[in-house]
């Protein structure tokens, strides 16, 4: 089935660039568009997509404010930020408000159709320019064994436990075992702040999460 996906940014020429990147993948199909963060989020509880791209700064609500409410009220929507902000503190603040994805309006449509497939799959995407930016600085995580990092790059990619402990060839228990190790190890609550926190001290790259 295709990823139904609804796009709120304030620029109309955004979105008129967007909607022609989007209309020529088969598996993608746009279902509504949003000039404003509140036109947005009835498009969102209206049309419970799988994924919601959504611009930071939009007049009546902005996507961090929405990306929050959808966390809340545990939607099965995945945001991902598609913004001109790089800076670390929107992108720290994007994805502990629970947004899935950040990506640069400089990237490119490839970069930008593959992050929209890899947040609707359950995985987590950083635009390349944005992972570089995020730097470590003044905590030093425990190192991760070898298979922390291999069960913390496959459940990145979107694989669920079970998945996980199948291409391991381990028991799930012992996926979440490794799970609750790495997330005590990073200081991180959940699996997307383990993956920030695991490309900003340099545990993984974003070429590793991308293979």
């Amino acid at each position: 089935m295709a990823i139904r996906a609804i796009l709120a940014d304030d620029h109309p020429l955004t979105r008129e660039g967007l909607r022609s990147y989007l209309e020529h993948e088969s598996d993608i199909q746009l279902v509504g568009e949003a000039a404003d963060g509140i036109a947005a989020w009835d498009l969102i509880e209206r049309e419970l997509p799988d994924v919601a791209l959504l611009d930071i700064r939009m007049p009546g609500e902005d996507g961090i404010s929405l990306a929050r409410k959808v966390r809340e009220r545990k939607l099965p929507v995945a945001v991902l930020m598609l913004t001109t902000y790089d800076a670390q503190q929107y992108v720290l603040a994007a994805l502990r408000a629970g947004a899935k994805g950040y990506v640069l309006k400089t990237a490119t449509p490839d970069d930008l159709i593959q992050a929209i497939r890899t947040v609707a799959s359950g995985g987590v995407y950083l635009d390349r320019e944005v992972s570089s930016s995020v730097k470590a600085v003044d905590f030093m995580p425990e190192s991760l064994s070898p298979r922390e990092q291999e069960v913390l790059l496959l459940a990145g990619r979107g694989l669920s436990s079970k998945e996980v402990a199948s291409q391991l060839i381990i028991s799930e228990r012992t996926v979440q075992t490794h799970l609750a190790s790495i997330y005590d190890k990073l200081g991180a609550r959940n699996k997307t702040e383990a993956l920030l926190l695991a490309l900003k001290y340099g545990v993984v790259t974003l070429e590793d999460l991308l293979e």
